[in-house]
């Protein structure tokens, strides 16, 4: 099976729990248990990291390069300080895509600005936990050329 990473910045192992009427009630199990179960029905393994330190997250993206086929990621609030995660995954060759729960254009402005979208071959945002499932199809889809 053709090996996909995705990948969740800081907070979001809290899922389920912190604002929930922004983020949803779903936790990042249950993300996780349903990328893999539609990985699985489009030959993808996905496997899933989720860290709330940066440094870790860029650990991450370098261990890909050796077996990863692309990158789905979430980077939480990294999406908008992290240039080290942008130079990161500037150093892997398959495809990335960014996936934000809420629309990150729908809130504050800081959060309208994100370095990882510089990198990733399209945004999914503002479409919940669902967001993530979108962008695996799509990943599915782009792996496949």
């Amino acid at each position: 099976m053709t090996q996909i990473l995705l990948l969740n910045g800081p907070n979001l192992n809290l899922l389920g729990q912190r604002q929930p009427e922004v983020y949803g009630y779903e936790t990042l199990a249950d993300v996780v248990a349903a990328c893999t179960a539609l990985g699985r029905d489009l030959g993808l393994e996905v496997v899933a990291k989720q860290s709330n330190h940066e440094g870790a997250l860029v650990d991450y993206i370098h261990a890909a390069r050796e077996g990863a086929a692309g990158i789905v990621i979430n980077p939480g609030a990294y999406s908008h300080t992290s240039v080290a995660i942008l130079d990161a995954l500037n150093t892997f060759d398959g495809p990335v895509l960014e996936v934000h729960i809420s629309n990150i254009h729908r809130r504050e402005a800081f959060r309208h600005h994100s370095f990882v979208s510089s990198r990733a071959e399209g945004v999914v945002a503002g479409f919940g936990t669902e967001g993530y499932l979108m962008a695996l199809r799509r990943m599915a889809t782009l792996v496949a050329k």
